[in-house]
């Protein structure tokens, strides 16, 4: 519950806070992403958000920003502060320091170092802590984070390009292009917000793609490219193994792959990791993603392709899905976006609420969450 009575400002200056939070998305794990606003007599003194690679703090920044005009101010930071000294110090000393008189608090940070304590300290300090303004729209934009603390996984989320009838390609196995160039640009932006990108052994074979970010200005905002491959089918010579030494790349597979095989693939560059199949002696997805969570990744893109999709939804494992439709029809002889699931039932499928519609030139990218 909220600790005193919104201002209209109040919530101005919690919505940017909330707006700079999002620019570290895919860029600060395994910290959140924090956005800090700071306020002096009605004038914002100073602006932050968390650095690339997840400090500094999205509160240093904005207080090294506002200088002595912190003093008496008041903050908007989208997550609790942290209290426990790591490889910097907290964030709740130097807001002490900086001699704040309020603090307007979104949420509370679920990490178990943070959680409740940062709140403490600044009250303990003689700091106005008000909590609660915005707090959902706080908690969705740091999902990821939570899921990794709660759940020991990240927060996925699986991308579809499709034409109306849900098709990915023709009988042939043509794929490119069934989206628009704004789409496709679209399409590299959510690979930036997003700590990993994945794609199954399928469409790395058939699409070889680099699973890049190709916008200018962000040459440094690639992704970690994730690759299921139980079989280790896919060639030395494509991009995913060629370019592993420029773009990091973790392939998941098989234990009992040949030794020599797997070696070519780390000489090449490449992570391997061995994880456990599935009842249907599959690569088991959970293990997948725990292994992830334990790397620090807190935002999974999913790419492709159809029978990949399929089990992470089987799996109760999709939290978002970013639907890019075009405005064509390929019938039913074309690759479904999802491969069978199984379901006998209306009341098995998994349900998502619709978030956001933009049009993107001719398409459209729908944005669902799963409905709780």
């Amino acid at each position: 519950m909220a600790e005193a009575g919104w201002t209209a400002a109040d919530r101005a200056h919690m919505a940017a806070a909330l707006r700079l939070a999002a620019r570290g998305l895919g860029r600060v794990a395994p910290n959140p992403s924090v956005g800090c606003v700071v306020v002096a007599q009605g004038r914002v003194v100073g602006r932050g958000w968390t650095q690339p690679g997840g400090r500094p703090h999205g509160e240093t920044e904005a207080l090294q920003r506002a200088g002595a005009a912190a003093q008496g101010a008041t903050t908007y930071i989208s997550l609790e502060p942290c209290a426990h000294h790591g490889k910097t110090p907290p964030c709740t000393d130097a807001l002490i320091a900086a001699g704040i008189a309020r603090a307007v608090i979104s949420c509370e940070d679920p990490d178990p170092r943070v959680s409740g304590r940062g709140l403490a300290a600044l009250r303990a300090a003689g700091i106005r802590v008000d909590t609660g303004l915005m707090a959902e729209e706080a908690a969705a934009l740091n999902r990821g984070f939570f899921l990794r603390l709660a759940e020991r996984r990240p927060l996925v989320t699986l991308k579809l390009a499709a034409s109306l009838d849900g098709r990915i390609a023709t009988r042939s196995g043509e794929s490119q292009w069934i989206t628009g160039p704004a789409a496709r640009a679209r399409g590299h932006l959510l690979r930036a917000s997003h700590d990993a990108v994945l794609v199954g052994s399928g469409t790395a074979a058939v699409d070889d793609p680099a699973l890049t970010v190709r916008l200018p200005g962000m040459a440094d905002a690639h992704p970690l490219r994730v690759l299921l491959d139980g079989r280790l089918a896919t060639p030395l010579t494509h991009k995913l193994v060629a370019q592993a030494r420029e773009v990091p790349t973790l392939l998941f597979t098989r234990a009992d792959n040949p030794k020599d095989r797997t070696a070519a693939y780390r000489q090449a560059g490449v992570e391997v990791a061995a994880v456990e199949l599935d009842g249907d002696g599959r690569l088991d997805l959970a293990a997948v993603m725990a292994t992830l969570a334990e790397r620090g990744i807190t935002r999974l893109l999913v790419e492709g392709g159809s029978h990949v999709a399929a089990g992470l939804l089987r799996a109760g494992l999709v939290d978002r899905i970013a639907s890019f439709r075009a405005g064509l029809v390929l019938g039913g002889e074309g690759l479904a976006a999802v491969a069978g699931t199984g379901l006998e039932h209306l009341a098995e499928a998994p349900r998502f609420t619709l978030q956001s519609v933009e049009r993107l030139g001719p398409d459209l990218l729908e944005t669902w969450a799963r409905a709780s």
